[in-house]
């Protein structure tokens, strides 16, 4: 199956891909061809490609030689020869012997799906720390490509799939490439300290941290921006931010809270990227609360967030609270939304752009910190004057009953705070009875 589809705006300054989806009969996919096709035409027009068409192509299995079968890669070689196609987009990983053969045979820049995310990515990086995310991803995927003592990518040309901070390193050897990897490891190492550091000031600060995660381009960023009145970068894009934002939240009468935007997950999310933005991706292990941003107007919207729960479980955080925030509901109708609410339960529909549903979004925020709480009663000595401005600094006191040598304090408090408080819990029915009635 081939289809084209033109476009001629810039087509001097991009290059001319053709879209290649290769469906394995045996393989069970989770979202369906169509979907997958308009998928990798964002990615591909993300990267800055110009779409001269795609094929969709079904076997039974990919062949060891060439992933695509001898007759469907002559039907492509036919096409590339007519047409000005500088550029093949895999939707599938190939192996360095499949993309080596592939570029020989058809005579023209072949890349895959990682590789094209890479290049978005190298693209999208702005931060120190993103730009060395990206270089370690993209070598950790140049590595295993080089061919002998030196890369067959340089014959490459620039463009899509070459660009990036790893661009320096494709003439070099496989010694030069370890140690420039370990060098980028050690620096993501000390950044990943940093970042602890600047947690455990939160934790101890008592700060309640929220992270958003999601599908590329679900409005992440501008429901950071609609909550905490901020102004990270919005397109309409995949992977328009890569660099996690930290803001403060404004909901009135409540304790500080702190809201982070994460990178975006996509289908098919390269290990290397999972693996490089390990330090980012920490944000999301440390929150108290992660808010899953889905845009419901997408119709593989439940595709979408099987991905997301994906990744998560890739990175051990399913045991996280996760309330699922329905954006985008100002592109459907009202019995749309009314379906989706019968669908899933406890879920908040929002729109992000419009500020639609952020009360109730707040509400369900509030209740599920409410819940994480807990109630104890403390008798603190007055000598204790650390312990007692730290309750002041960290916890809610409810009620306080002042006695000759000490003080009887309601508390609510988060959990975690627990061990510091155990020699103080006070167990008196009678006067815990009392301040608890006043």
């Amino acid at each position: 199956m081939f289809e084209t589809k033109k476009t001629t705006e810039g087509k001097d300054s991009k290059e001319n891909a053709l879209l290649v989806l290769v469906k394995i009969k045996s393989k069970k996919d989770a979202i369906n061809i169509e979907e997958e096709i308009e998928e990798l035409k964002n990615l591909a027009i993300s990267a800055g490609a110009n779409i001269e068409g795609y094929i969709i192509h079904k076997q039974s299995e990919p062949t060891p030689k060439y992933f695509l079968s001898t007759g469907k890669l002559e039907e492509i070689k036919n096409l590339v020869d007519e047409s000005q196609i500088d550029l093949i987009v895999f939707d599938e990983d190939l192996t360095s012997a499949q993309q080596s053969n592939l570029q020989d045979k058809l005579n023209t820049k072949v890349i895959d799906r990682t590789a094209l995310i890479l290049d978005i990515f190298s693209q999208r990086a702005r931060s120190r720390e993103g730009k060395l995310q990206v270089e370690l991803a993209q070598l950790n995927y140049i590595l295993p490509r080089l061919r002998g003592k030196r890369t067959q990518l340089s014959r490459l040309g620039g463009g899509i799939g070459t660009r990036g901070p790893g661009e320096q390193k494709l003439e070099v050897d496989r010694r030069k490439i370890r140690k420039r990897i370990s060098q980028l490891e050690e620096k993501l190492n000390q950044v990943s300290i940093q970042r602890d550091t600047q947690r455990k000031n939160r934790e101890e600060s008592n700060v309640f941290l929220i992270s958003l995660i999601g599908y590329t381009n679900s409005g992440k960023s501008t429901l950071l921006n609609s909550i905490t009145e901020s102004d990270a970068i919005v397109k309409d894009m995949l992977f328009s931010t890569l660099d996690s934002t930290t803001r403060k939240m404004h909901i009135p009468e409540t304790e500080e809270i702190l809201m982070t935007d994460t990178v975006g997950f996509i289908e098919k999310l390269p290990h290397q990227l999972v693996a490089s933005f390990k330090s980012t991706l920490e944000e999301v292990k440390k929150a108290d609360l992660l808010l899953l941003v889905v845009d419901c107007s997408n119709p593989n919207y439940s595709n979408h967030i099987k991905s997301v729960m994906s990744v998560l479980k890739e990175i051990e955080v399913l045991n996280k609270q996760i309330l699922l925030v329905f954006n985008k509901i100002d592109k459907l109708e009202n019995k749309q939304v009314k379906t989706l609410s019968i669908k899933y339960k406890n879920v908040s529909f929002i729109s992000a752009l419009y500020k639609i549903g952020l009360e109730d979004l707040y509400l369900k925020i509030i209740k599920i910190r409410e819940k994480q709480l807990m109630k104890i009663t403390v008798r603190i000595p007055y000598n204790e004057s650390k312990l007692i401005s730290f309750i002041y600094n960290n916890c809610k006191i409810v009620e306080k009953k002042y006695l000759e040598d000490s003080i009887i304090m309601l508390l609510i408090i988060d959990p975690k705070y627990c061990s510091q408080f155990a020699e103080f819990i006070f167990k008196d029915k009678k006067i815990e009875s009392e301040i608890k009635s006043t």
